[in-house]
Formats: structure tokens, sequence, C-alpha cells
């Protein structure tokens, strides 16, 4: 047992914690740490909503956490994933948002869900490498269920865009 452990430490400790999809980005900034709780013996339970139901790196996420909080000497952690309120885009930190751009990744362009394949306008994605508006979507499913691929028809350059929802 940590002596005075608080939920601010154990945030601090897991707020670096990467996801593993997208490595420059961490689950703080993502969204998906939603809460801590440490009770009287030490034990911990974190809570995450995952970016989509069934998303294959959960299970990474749960291990990196659980081996953060080992490291520190937390013996019993918890990880629960919360399926409500489900995760929106919203949830994306501004400095994540800038990290995902400067990787290459597109973050959203609008808020909460983007219908645009239902009213047929298109989002206004411009390129993460050249800054062109004049891109087109490739296919609705990018490198992961999260995201979409896009080209730019300037640079001629594909990429993804993480989708609104």
């Amino acid at each position: 047992m940590i002596p005075n452990l608080t939920k601010a430490q154990v945030f601090e400790w897991l707020s670096d914690v990467p996801d593993p999809e997208i490595p420059v980005i961490s689950i703080e900034e993502l969204g998906i740490l939603r809460d801590i709780v440490v009770d009287a013996a030490g034990n911990v339970i974190v809570y995450l909503t995952p970016t989509y139901s069934g998303c294959p790196a959960m299970d990474m996420i749960n291990v990196q956490i659980r081996a953060v909080l080992q490291e520190k000497g937390i013996a019993h952690v918890d990880v629960i994933s919360l399926l409500e309120p489900t995760w929106t885009t919203d949830w994306i930190t501004e400095s994540g948002r800038n990290k995902l751009l400067k990787y290459g990744i597109v973050p959203p362009v609008e808020k909460t869900t983007d219908a645009s394949f239902l009213s047929g306008k298109k989002p206004l994605v411009p390129c993460p490498r050249c800054g062109s508006e004049n891109t087109e979507m490739i296919s609705r499913f990018g490198s992961t269920a999260c995201k979409s691929l896009f080209s730019c028809k300037d640079c001629l350059e594909p990429f993804d865009y993480f989708k609104c929802h």
C-alpha cells in the first residue's frame, strides 16, 4: 500500500500512457481515461471509455495501465470499460488534436457526429502535409476503424482522417 495515494497522482502516472494504434497521443489526450478511484486500502479502479465498442487497442491499453501502476507499487488494479456515455471525438484535447495533425492524421474538423454522408455535404478536410483543402475521401475506413482514408489532390499524398463521432 502506498501511503496517501491520491486520484491526482494516479491520473498523473497514467496521463502519458500512449494509445497503441497512435503512439503520439496519450489515453488522456484521446479522452478515453474517464475516471480513477483510489480506495482506503490503496486499490485502484481505472475507468476507460473505448473509442469504439470492440476496439482492439483496449486490451493493450489495459496491459499498459496495469504495468505502469504495478511499477509504482500498486498491487490491485481494476480496469473497467464504460460504454455510456459513448466516447466522442469532442473529448480529444487540444494538445491531442495538435499531435495528431503533426503525426499526419487530421483530427476531426467538426463537433460530435459527422452526418455528411446523410446530407451529401462533404466535410472540408485539409491535407496535413501541404494544407490544401482540395482533398477527397478514398475510403470511409482507414488504417483503423476510427479513421477514414483521404487523398490530397494537390500534393497527391494519402492521409488518415480521425472520423467525428
